[in-house]
């Protein structure tokens, strides 16, 4: 088992890079990443044959039971899989979550735990040269029915060099 604390995330980054066919960016980026149960019960939900394949071929993205499943019970308001990433987070005192919901942004940062978001992901691609550009992957995910706010988009954008 590796000795670095984990890197943890929820479904809609897990779908995002799935659908962007880039999912290996977690592997080349992180090493591997855990996900709870919850989350891999949501992602393969839908698209179920191809998910379950591209889930078998990538054994950098592992399951995690957690400790004490209670926990999970403590995030009011979050669907099933935010609550389970972060009480998994907790549990591991994971390096990083992956996180695009706003009130598990929230409820994270009110933990303490270090976190990104899918954009946050496609940003350290870039920065580490696994990818030449964000933009058209943003305006695949915004096609795929991913929505970012027009500002944030911007805000982005700038962060990576490719503002307009």
């Amino acid at each position: 088992m590796p000795t670095m604390p984990p890197v943890i995330l929820n479904n809609t980054p897990l779908v995002a890079l799935w659908t962007l066919q880039h999912w290996d960016l977690l592997k080349n980026l992180f090493g591997y990443v855990l996900i709870p149960t919850a989350v891999k019960v949501e992602f393969l939900a839908t698209h179920t044959n191809l998910r379950q394949q591209d889930f078998a071929d990538s054994p950098w993205i592992q399951t995690a039971v957690l400790d004490n499943p209670r926990h999970a019970l403590s995030y009011i308001g979050l669907d099933i899989g935010e609550a389970e990433v972060l009480a998994l987070a907790v549990e591991r005192s994971a390096r990083l979550v992956i996180i695009d919901e706003r009130k598990g942004r929230q409820y994270a940062k009110r933990l303490g735990l270090p976190m990104t978001a899918t954009l946050g992901v496609l940003l350290l691609a870039k920065q580490q040269g696994l990818i030449p550009s964000v933009t058209g992957l943003i305006y695949q995910l915004q096609k795929a029915g991913l929505y970012f706010s027009p500002q944030w988009i911007e805000r982005f954008l700038t962060m990576a060099q490719e503002t307009q």
